[in-house]
């Protein structure tokens, strides 16, 4: 097969087949004919086409994550900068990004073959100034109503749908063998803008005399046209990609769809929700303590979720996911005890180990998915030769991807529900110690969960070690 082509378009319209009726496609650097399976196609252009939309996207997803997390660092400067919200106001502000990113996700799922990756990628690259603009406008006004800056801190979601669409894109240009390993990259790109703008932000609002934090939100302003310019000058639409709603509606009909969607509730939702709420517990338990520090939670949490996979592949994802439980009720318990000492040490490291687990957990469980849908499919044809398990296979993978942007979406309310919980526990308590109970006996029943139905011994699951 000869090397892709790229074929800027316009809005001409242009037949998909000899045979097929035209249809029109919205801007430009089109490729109708990408195939990576083809070993001949992948080295004589495709990789490198394939690599240049892969920087991209993760630039564009990077910042994507830092104007999801925007506010998790701004909320903890708001009294300094004349605010007077209450506790409680104040966690709704850092859980209302995560409620409507998570919801976002799925219809960006869809975006991508509708409307073209490098396309949309521009699309969703240039909404990411609504909520950067609406935050540097709110944030000079004390005055400025909660419900006001509510509605301004759930723009900040659009940063959380990108993920979805990000990962899509790129899963359409890679082949099978290469898939992970870009998507893995991808991932971990994207996670890091959490800790990049917890990083950033304290240090550059607090430039000169007092608080400016309309900074926080400026500052990110030409990065996103950077992006934005970056997609439309070196990124692809692939006249391939393709998102079949049937696997979607295929994958609800399965029940490990939901059962790895709670799980990956414990793990990504964990992950974000604590990211979210990092830096205002530092602030609120130990005021003494710089907030530049909280930018290492979301980093150490993002950098391990490649080993997650790698350690799954060698031992099976259940088992790797169970520990990652074990794990991240040992990092609450180690909380708790840091809290009642008032042992900021204990307090942090035990926060910096929950992270750790949490990354390691979303390695896992994303690599227990396709695994878990193998195994249901050959159970399903087994017998009936060859041509049946091929199917059964094919249906399989796509019903996996169906669960994958399922999963995805539903894994992330966590990190709405974990800073609820702690606004919960600080209004009926006065404290945070009863939230982490509570979320250490959901890691318990989580970790039961994964165990029964995918490690034990006597299952087909457990057999395959998925």
């Amino acid at each position: 097969m000869s090397a892709p082509t790229t074929h800027d378009e316009g809005s001409a319209v242009v037949p998909t087949d000899d045979t097929a009726p035209a249809r029109r496609r919205l801007g430009g650097r089109w490729i109708d004919d990408w195939d990576p399976e083809d070993e001949t196609f992948w080295h004589d252009g495709g990789r490198r086409i394939a690599r240049r939309n892969l920087w991209v996207s993760i630039f564009a997803e990077f910042l994507g994550f830092a104007v999801w997390g925007l506010w998790s660092i701004v909320v903890p400067q708001l009294a300094d900068a004349g605010f007077a919200f209450t506790t409680d106001q104040l966690f709704w502000l850092i859980a209302a990004p995560s409620l409507v990113g998570a919801t976002l996700r799925i219809p960006y799922t869809f975006a991508v073959p509708l409307l073209g990756g490098r396309n949309w990628t521009v699309v969703s690259a240039l909404l990411l100034l609504v909520p950067t603009i609406a935050l540097a406008l709110a944030v000079q006004d004390p005055t400025t109503s909660f419900g006001a800056m509510l509605a301004v801190a759930a723009l900040a979601g659009f940063g959380g749908g990108n993920f979805a669409s990000s990962m899509a894109n790129i899963s359409f240009f890679f082949p099978e063998r290469e898939k992970g390993r870009a998507l893995g990259m991808n991932a971990a790109g994207g996670n890091l803008g959490s800790a990049a703008v917890q990083l950033a932000v304290p240090v550059v609002v607090t430039v000169g005399a007092g608080v400016s934090l309309q900074r926080a939100g400026l500052m990110l302003v030409p990065f996103v046209l950077l992006a934005a310019f970056l997609a439309w000058r070196c990124m692809d639409n692939l006249g391939t990609a393709k998102t079949d709603p049937r696997a979607f509606a295929a994958a609800t009909r399965q029940r490990h769809t939901w059962v790895i969607s709670f799980l990956y509730i414990g793990t990504f939702g964990s992950f974000i929700g604590y990211a979210g709420a990092f830096p205002l517990l530092l602030k609120n338990q130990f005021p003494e303590v710089t907030l530049s520090i909280a930018f290492l939670g979301a980093l150490v949490g993002s950098v391990t979720r490649p080993l997650g996979g790698i350690l799954a592949d060698r031992v099976g994802g259940a088992r790797i996911t169970v520990a990652a439980y074990g794990a991240m009720a040992l990092g609450a318990v180690g909380a708790i005890a840091a809290l009642r000492t008032h042992s900021f040490g204990l307090f942090f490291g035990s926060f910096l180990f929950l992270f750790v687990a949490t990354g390691i957990g979303n390695g896992s469980v994303y690599r227990m998915i396709p695994a878990v849908f193998r195994v249901t499919a050959d159970r399903r044809a087994q017998g009936l030769g060859d041509g049946a398990v091929r199917a059964s296979r094919a249906a399989a993978a796509k019903a996996a991807a169906g669960c994958i942007g399922i999963a995805g979406s539903v894994g992330a309310f966590g990190g709405f529900l974990i800073p609820r919980g702690f606004a919960a526990s600080t209004s009926a308590a006065g404290s945070i110690v009863p939230a982490l109970w509570a979320f250490i006996g959901v890691y318990a029943v989580m970790a039961l969960v994964c165990w029964a139905v995918y490690q034990r011994g006597s299952t087909v699951m457990g057999a395959a070690r998925v």
